[in-house]
């Protein structure tokens, strides 16, 4: 089974973080330890998000971290970026829910919102007395969501939206949605809450990836909304790609969890488990291993880390996020992959902690923009030639 967890950090990282950093990484660290771990094999074998935990999570400040008033936080990037890599280390169901929450659905409101719009859903959704998710990615367009097919008009006092939305973390289980929408041609984001008419959501199960996870479809026949709920600065792609932004952010740091979780279990059973007379941990192979995850997680939490002060400067254009999304979630995955090899056949039991992680963060590597979308994102900005099309 596996061992307490020894965060790699051999460019002493934690010299530059403050008191306050460290002891808000500690605090979740310790509730992830206390309260994640021994649930989340059997949450992922059962297909359940734990629900449970949700309370406990708002409680400690964690939904809508970075956020400035409105009962948020109001923490900086650096401590906002390591409470979701001690979530990912967890597992990455747990961090997305954070994510969609914070990054997605509360920023939109945000930034996005008029004041009593945010004075009406940002303390709620603080609280997790309100749940949220975030609707742009459709059946038929996800890497392109500006080709979405959603529609929005106006009718009186309401908006009527038609259209469908795939693949949305916290869906079914959700109090309000974000939606985005094509009006007369332009793209615009409206509030969409819980048991409105011609509104509905549906489960999405048989994953093999992010199993402790809500996923789901939502569906919008002639859904009517409030004129109240459109959100008035939501106007272009522009608006929805600039949520996305917040959340790629985050998932630069929530995958060195995942990969930081993966090394330390590959190392300590490397160390325990002997072969041919001594610890695996003796043999050239697999030091090289090692000494390759750990050189790749070292590179990555000083990205994150430069990501974060660069956001907190206002100085982190997309394309830097981009970069750091893109690296760290592929870097992730080949750790995880790499530990599933030194823990050979164990690796692919929920006994162990890889094989999970290594499922969870194919789907990372996927949403929020795909490795290769970012992959053209900074070839755009270093060409200056669009390659999409």
């Amino acid at each position: 089974m596996s061992s307490p967890f020894e965060p790699p950090d051999y460019y002493l990282l934690d010299d530059v973080l403050t008191e306050e950093e460290k002891l808000i990484r500690k605090s979740v660290r310790d509730f992830v330890d206390a309260r994640v771990i021994p649930i989340i094999a059997s949450c992922f074998r059962e297909e359940r998000f734990p629900a449970e935990l949700v309370p406990e999570i708002a409680a400690m400040g964690l939904l809508g971290a970075n956020i400035d008033g409105y009962g948020c936080a109001g923490l900086g990037n650096v401590a906002y970026g390591l409470v979701l890599q001690e979530l990912e280390r967890g597992d990455s169901g747990l961090r997305s829910f954070v994510s969609v929450q914070g990054a997605l659905v509360m920023s939109a409101i945000h930034e996005l919102g008029s004041e009593e719009q945010k004075e009406r859903w940002l303390p709620r959704l603080a609280r997790g007395e309100l749940i949220g998710c975030f609707g742009l990615t459709e059946p038929d367009f996800g890497s392109n969501p500006g080709g979405l097919q959603t529609q929005a008009r106006r009718d009186g006092k309401h908006y009527v939206l038609a259209g469908n939305k795939m693949w949305i973390t916290n869906g079914s289980i959700a109090d309000l949605a974000v939606v985005w929408a094509k009006e007369s041609g332009r793209i615009a984001g409206f509030v969409v809450e819980k048991g409105t008419p011609g509104y509905s959501t549906s489960l999405q199960k048989g994953k093999w990836s992010l199993r402790a996870s809500v996923t789901s479809e939502l569906h919008l026949q002639d859904c009517r909304v409030p004129a109240e709920n459109r959100l008035p600065k939501a106007e272009g792609l522009k608006a929805a790609l600039s949520c996305l932004n917040h959340a790629r952010a985050g998932i630069a740091w929530g995958a060195l969890g995942g990969a930081m979780a993966c090394y330390s279990e590959a190392l300590q059973y490397a160390k325990t488990r002997i072969q041919f007379g001594k610890p695996i941990a003796g043999f050239q192979l697999v030091q090289a291993k090692l000494a390759d995850m750990l050189t790749e997680i070292t590179k990555g939490q000083l990205l994150a880390h430069r990501l974060a002060v660069l956001r907190d400067q206002g100085k982190a254009r997309p394309e830097v996020v981009s970069l750091a999304k893109r690296n760290n979630v592929a870097m992730a995955l080949e750790v995880a992959r790499s530990a599933r090899d030194i823990l050979g056949a164990n690796g692919i039991t929920d006994e162990y902690c890889v094989g999970r992680h290594m499922a969870n963060l194919e789907s990372v590597k996927t949403y929020e923009g795909t490795h290769d979308i970012h992959t053209l994102i900074l070839g755009q900005d270093i060409t200056g030639i669009a390659a999409f099309t």
